[in-house]
């Protein structure tokens, strides 16, 4: 038995940055009355708030939901009535300037350049730095046609890889990119979390829909959890449940 469900966030749990719709959100606060979850992925505090925290019932025992933003980079729990954090690993300027450069090179040399953008199309989080080729506020429609097969943001991972070597950069969301420092992906995190809560690594499933080489949730695969691989959040429903009848 399970002690403990990690998720990806977009793609699994929700459409691209929106929030969780309300059969998700009842289905997490089940899941949370059974097991311990957790969701990883790049999104920073304030899109993790507005996507998750903020929309689950009040029946939901948030002292058993573990939130990791940027990647697991930094690590928030529910303690004493409110959101805290308990760690968080910052980017230095220097860095962050290599970084920025090198996205404005990958995107000249690729060609991969949208003819129409909403937003800007890169976020500093701090402890990752994001390029959303369409834009943040891009609407859902034009990313899922953008870049359906990852084919685009594969060509653009690899000649970032070339320009930061010793960087992590992987793919995640329907347009995005993340990097972070060296070693840092989703196994960092959860590994992270298995020390912070004190639940082993070979007790946790994690559930993402990009659970292949180069995808951003792959690393989990790669650390020997148990994984769940679906296409879009109905899925996911469909595992909270099995999950749910199985510990009962």
């Amino acid at each position: 038995m399970k002690q403990l469900v990690a998720f990806d966030l977009d793609g699994t749990l929700a459409e691209s940055k929106q929030p969780l719709g309300e059969d998700m959100g009842e289905a997490l606060a089940d899941l949370l009355a059974a097991v311990h979850v957790a969701v990883i992925s790049g999104g920073d505090w304030p899109q993790f708030d507005k996507q998750v925290a903020s929309r689950l019932p009040a029946r939901a025992d948030l002292e058993r939901l573990w939130l990791l933003p940027t990647t697991g980079t930094k690590l928030y729990t529910h303690r004493e009535g409110r959101w805290q954090p308990v760690y968080a690993e910052l980017f230095g300027e220097s860095q962050k300037s290599e970084i920025l450069e090198a996205f404005d090179a990958a995107l000249v040399a690729t060609g991969f350049v949208p003819e129409q953008t909403w937003g800007e199309r890169i976020e500093d989080r701090g402890s990752q730095i994001t390029f959303s080729a369409l834009g943040q506020e891009a609407p859902i429609e034009a990313k899922e046609i953008w870049d359906p097969d990852f084919a685009k943001r594969r060509v653009i991972q690899a000649d970032l890889r070339r320009r930061l070597p010793g960087l992590s950069i992987n793919m995640g969301g329907a347009t995005s990119i993340d990097i972070t420092r060296e070693g840092v992906d989703k196994a960092y995190g959860l590994t992270k979390l298995r020390d912070a809560s004190g639940i082993e690594l070979d007790a946790m499933l994690f559930v993402g829909d990009a659970i292949f080489p180069g995808g951003n949730d792959y690393s989990a695969f790669e650390l020997g959890l148990d994984t769940v691989r679906v296409r879009d959040p109905r899925e996911t429903l469909a595992v909270i449940a099995t999950v749910i009848a199985c510990s009962n």
